[in-house]
C-alpha cells in the first residue's frame, strides 16, 4: 500500500474573483500547512480584481511568483511590491489587514499563496512582513535540475543550501524545484518533518512508483527522511516541509487559532476595528 497520497487542486474563485486551483485541510493532514494556492492565467481579467482589504489572525502567508507582480499594503503601514520570482512573507499573528493587488507581465501572472500554520504561542505574536525579489532568492544547481530557495535549509543529491528565508512559521521551508527530462533528485528531510510536493508542470513519479501530474500535490507521511522523485519530462514543483504542530485547529475564513472562543474573538476584534485598517 502506498505511504504517499496525492490532493488535486479544485478550480475556485477569491478575493474581487480571481480564479485559483486551491488544495485546502484544516483538520491536520498536511501539518502544519493549511493551503495551497496556485493563481494562474493569461487572461487579465482572470485576476485583475486581485484581493481587495481583507484580515487575518494566528498564521502566515507567503505568495511567491514565477511571473506577473504583486502589490502589498497592510495596516501596520508595510508597503512593497515583488515581480517574476519573488516572494512576499506575512506573519498576522494577533492581527492584520492588508491587500494583494496583481500587476501583469507578457506572460500574465502564475504564482502560488500558501498558509503555513502557527503554533498556539505564535498566534497573537505581532504582524511582520517581508518582500523577497527574485534576486534575494538563492539558487542550487545540482546534475538534472535546479532549486530557488525560498525558506529553510534544503539537501537535493547530497547538496545544501540555505534559503533566502530562515524559517516560514516554526520551522517550516520552500523551494522551486525544477528538473530536467529523464532526470531524478533525492531529497533528505529533517528528521519528522513532512513533506509535500504540488507539480506545477510536467509530472513524475515518487518513491513508491506513483505518477503525479500538473495540479497535484504529493503528500508524504511525517516520517519520512528520503524521498527520490523521477522525471519523464520537464518539471517543476513547490516543495514545502515542515514538522508538524500536532494542536488543534479552529478555522473560519481568515483566521486560524486553536480554538472556537478565539475564532469569535477574533471575529470582534476585526470588527470593532482592533486588527487596524487600510
Amino acid at each position: 500500500m502506498s505511504t504517499v497520497t496525492t490532493r488535486t487542486a479544485q478550480p475556485t474563485q477569491d478575493g474581487a474573483g480571481v480564479k485559483i486551483r486551491r488544495i485546502n485541510d484544516f483538520t491536520g493532514q498536511l501539518d502544519p500547512f493549511l493551503m495551497v494556492d496556485e493563481l494562474k492565467s493569461t487572461v487579465k481579467d482572470d485576476y485583475i480584481g486581485g484581493f481587495p482589504p481583507h484580515p487575518h489572525r494566528g498564521f502566515e502567508t507567503l505568495t511567491y511568483l514565477l511571473h506577473g507582480g504583486l502589490q502589498h499594503r497592510d495596516s501596520e503601514g508595510h508597503q512593497g511590491g515583488i515581480g517574476r520570482g519573488g516572494a512576499q512573507w506575512m506573519r498576522a499573528g494577533r492581527g492584520v489587514v492588508h491587500s494583494e493587488m496583481p500587476t501583469t507581465d507578457n506572460d500574465g501572472l502564475h504564482g502560488f499563496q500558501v498558509w503555513i500554520n502557527l503554533p498556539a504561542a505564535l498566534k497573537m505574536s505581532d504582524p511582520t512582513y517581508r518582500d523577497l525579489q527574485g534576486d534575494d532568492i538563492p539558487e542550487l544547481a545540482f546534475p538534472g535540475g535546479m532549486a530557488r530557495l525560498i525558506a529553510d535549509q534544503w539537501t537535493f543529491n547530497d547538496t545544501t543550501g540555505q534559503g533566502a528565508l530562515t524559517t516560514l512559521g516554526d520551522g517550516a521551508g520552500m523551494a522551486d524545484l525544477r528538473l530536467e527530462a529523464g532526470t531524478s533528485v533525492t531529497i533528505d528531510l529533517k528528521p519528522g518533518f513532512r513533506l509535500l510536493g504540488y507539480v506545477y508542470t510536467g509530472s513524475v513519479t515518487d518513491t513508491d512508483g506513483q505518477t503525479h501530474a500538473d495540479g497535484q500535490l504529493m503528500v508524504f507521511p511525517s516520517n519520512t527522511q528520503t524521498v527520490r522523485l523521477n522525471a519523464a519530462d520537464a518539471a517543476g514543483l513547490l516543495l514545502l516541509s515542515g514538522q508538524p504542530l500536532g494542536e488543534p485547529i479552529a478555522h473560519r475564513g481568515p483566521f486560524v487559532m486553536n480554538t472556537q472562543a478565539e475564532i469569535q474573538q477574533a471575529i470582534h476584534d476585526y470588527q470593532t476595528g482592533q486588527m487596524g485598517t487600510l
